[in-house]
């Protein structure tokens, strides 16, 4: 069952107008706003010490903690907490929902999942364990609601998984997730592949144009030979 050190919680039933200058009012005597409904009764709102609150949803069994809830004037009843508001820059507490719990009745309510050991997968593997589903929903009496439900994910090896199948499943507990989904698995370690284009620009040096360049240069020797041709046959003559 889910307990908690928190045996009781005092609420003062609001009166007048319930709105935000109300609201302020109440916050500024160190009260926050609330309201208690349920179990076929008629809501009513209430005022409670935020720090007893606070307790509760920092305690092991958390917003699934039952509780004694005395309504002045109204008795005392079995709750939890539903819902619950901070403000978003400070984390203050702004307003709770209670709800009144009938134990003979079965409810549903949200449990987290731990994961106990390390998986084979990451110890040898160079694996990464991956927890992908955190919080499990299921109906049972209030007397049954475990605090967390354990999930060993030590034989997990690479591509391996645990399924909502493979928690532990008791007779009092029913859940309500497709026992197909996954809890956590283990995968390989994603490297970020950079391909990287060299681009290699060709360094051969441009040819010359030479055309002709033979014509000339053998030019002076075609006509040293031809003086030397001419020559000789006016000596012959």
């Amino acid at each position: 069952m889910a307990t908690t050190t928190i045996s009781s919680v005092v609420a003062t039933p609001r009166e007048g107008r319930f709105n935000k200058n109300a609201a302020r009012r109440v916050r500024v005597e160190g009260k926050i706003p609330a309201v208690v409904y349920g179990a076929g009764q008629d809501s009513v709102a209430v005022t409670v010490d935020p720090r007893v609150i606070i307790k509760i949803l920092h305690s092991d069994t958390g917003h699934n903690t039952i509780f004694d809830l005395d309504v002045t004037g109204a008795g005392t009843v079995k709750a939890m907490i539903v819902d619950w508001q901070n403000e978003p820059i400070k984390g203050a507490l702004l307003h709770i929902d209670l709800k009144r719990i009938a134990m003979d009745k079965a409810i549903r309510v949200s449990v987290p999942v731990q994961l106990i050991g390390v998986p084979v997968g990451v110890k040898t593997q160079g694996g990464i364990l991956e927890h992908v589903l955190r919080e499990v929903e299921i109906e049972c009496l209030p007397a049954d609601i475990p605090s967390h439900l354990d999930a060993d994910v030590s034989g997990l090896e690479i591509n391996q998984a645990i399924h909502v199948s493979d928690l532990p499943h008791s007779g009092s507990i029913k859940f309500l997730e497709d026992e197909g989904l996954t809890v956590a698995h283990v995968s390989m370690i994603k490297e970020e592949v950079v391909a990287v284009e060299e681009v290699v620009e060709a360094a051969t040096e441009p040819e010359v144009a030479k055309k002709g360049k033979g014509e000339t240069d053998a030019a002076p020797d075609a006509k040293a030979d031809a003086k030397t041709d001419a020559k000789a046959d006016a000596k012959k003559k």
